[in-house]
């Protein structure tokens, strides 16, 4: 599993249907960037907005082409009730998925002892590995590495972490130190804090930026322990990394991103979702002007 996993963006026609044609472009960057796998139905993916059989019909297009490139897919299956949660995952793995990404239920009063019971019923349900997604500000769920530790600790099946809760370096470190070997730790965030991540022990990340060629070059650098190459690349292009990763338009800009480099028809987000204006456009050109970003088109 260690390496970039490219975070997939579901891919949305002007009128608000599925764009099944762009999922195909998106595996292309994922293996030509030479990525280890690709995730499907994040909150990159707008999974929420999606309906049960747009996401079985979503996971059938990008196991049917991430399988013959050689990519693992691992497939979002979160859930507001163990019901849904059992039922998702049960279909993920019926599909062929190689693992499922699971974050705690959405909790008005966050309760670690219930979350503690979802995770149990799932694993009792299926036989895929879990990749704990910790990102309390969807979620509401703040999971203290000593938790974290526990649920590493119950079973084989839950020996990975997608840590998205800052700060995520610091917080790398702690699991680390309690988990060892028996669980990867992954990034997320866009990888806005990738390079010191991989520098405290994580495996890689699960993100959607962009330009996922960049996080692998930087991932192969420091597995190389070529540090000073690793640091150099990560903040030649931290500008844009950090310009896709604004608070709530953050993946408004990265579909235009992807939209303006021919990978997707459009940048359309499901409504309700967040716009861009044309002064963001038009600072966004002049980013990746500066940075030369077409060289990688």
């Amino acid at each position: 599993m260690q390496g970039i996993h490219f975070m997939m963006p579901t891919p949305f026609n002007l009128d608000g249907s599925v764009d099944l044609s762009s999922i195909v472009n998106l595996i292309s960057v994922a293996k030509s960037a030479k990525c280890t796998g690709v995730v499907c139905l994040g909150v990159t993916g707008e999974a929420v907005k999606l309906t049960d059989i747009e996401r079985k019909i979503i996971v059938e297009e990008v196991m049917n082409h991430a399988v013959v490139n050689q990519l693992s897919v691992t497939v979002g299956t979160s859930g507001n009730s163990n019901q849904m949660l059992i039922s998702r995952s049960q279909e993920a793995q019926d599909l062929g998925a190689n693992a499922i990404m699971v974050a705690p239920p959405q909790m008005l009063r966050p309760n670690l002892e219930k979350v503690e019971q979802l995770y149990s019923a799932l694993i009792s349900n299926i036989n895929l590995p879990v990749v704990i997604q910790d990102y309390p500000k969807e979620t509401n769920v703040i999971m203290p590495p000593s938790f974290i530790k526990k649920l590493n600790d119950s079973s084989s099946l839950m020996k990975y972490l997608k840590l998205e809760d800052p700060p995520t370096p610091q917080k790398v470190s702690s699991v680390l130190a309690l988990t060892g070997d028996k669980m990867e730790v992954f990034g997320g965030l866009g990888g806005l804090f990738l390079l010191e991540e991989l520098m405290r022990g994580a495996k890689g990340t699960m993100t959607g930026f962009a330009y996922p060629n960049i996080l692998v070059e930087i991932f192969n650098s420091v597995m190389n322990k070529d540090f000073i190459k690793a640091s150099e690349i990560f903040y030649k292009y931290l500008p844009i990394i950090r310009y896709e990763a604004q608070e709530g338009i953050g993946l408004a800009i990265r579909k235009e991103i992807l939209y303006k480099r021919g990978i997707l028809k459009t940048s359309f987000v499901r409504q309700p979702g967040p716009q861009i204006d044309d002064i963001t456009k038009h600072e966004l050109n002049e980013l990746m002007t500066k940075l030369v970003m077409k060289d990688f088109d």
